[in-house]
């Protein structure tokens, strides 16, 4: 009954979504409205799907980590967003796709150093923090497991240098 005297306090048609929200103005290039516009009519719905359907936040999103084979029996490791991540300096995040990254360790930096790296990571977390410490807690088991399997294994990656024109 206090919702029903809010909304009609409020004025205005009922809201779109089920979960707290906020007005946001965003200028967007035309050709990515028009791109929304086949998503959905509704530019608000179709900016969330697009969002849900790439990073995975939508109740059917896509696991936090994964593990995806390149050849058989061996798979990368493939992480979603990941603030905490980012604060190992010597960790590299290469984004393969959207919001999808794999993870660079340096030459020599063995496996264990990433272990202990993700629990001191978890235990920084505060509890609000529900989403980094999934998939914190996620990569830490499959570290922890491919390590005392001793099946996790590293594997040098083909860079180049690309001179910028100047």
């Amino acid at each position: 009954m206090a919702s029903a005297k809010i909304r009609k306090a409020g004025g205005g048609r009922p809201p779109k979504f089920r979960e707290s929200r906020k007005p946001i103005t965003v200028t967007l290039p035309e050709r990515v409205l028009r791109a929304l516009e086949l998503v959905n009519p509704d530019r608000a719905v179709a900016i969330v799907k697009c969002v849900e359907a790439v990073i995975g936040t939508g109740s059917k999103g896509r696991s936090s980590v994964e593990l995806v084979e390149v050849l058989p029996g061996k798979s990368l490791i493939v992480v979603g967003s990941c603030r905490s991540l980012r604060q190992l300096e010597w960790l590299r995040l290469v984004e393969i796709a959207p919001a999808r990254f794999l993870l660079i360790l340096p030459a020599g930096m063995p496996v264990e150093r990433l272990e202990v790296e993700l629990n001191d990571l978890l235990d920084d977390l505060g509890p609000a923090e529900v989403d980094e410490r999934a998939l914190l807690a996620r990569l830490r088991e499959i570290v922890v497991q491919q390590r005392r399997q001793k099946t996790v294994s590293k594997a040098e990656m083909l860079f180049v240098d690309v001179k910028r024109n100047s």
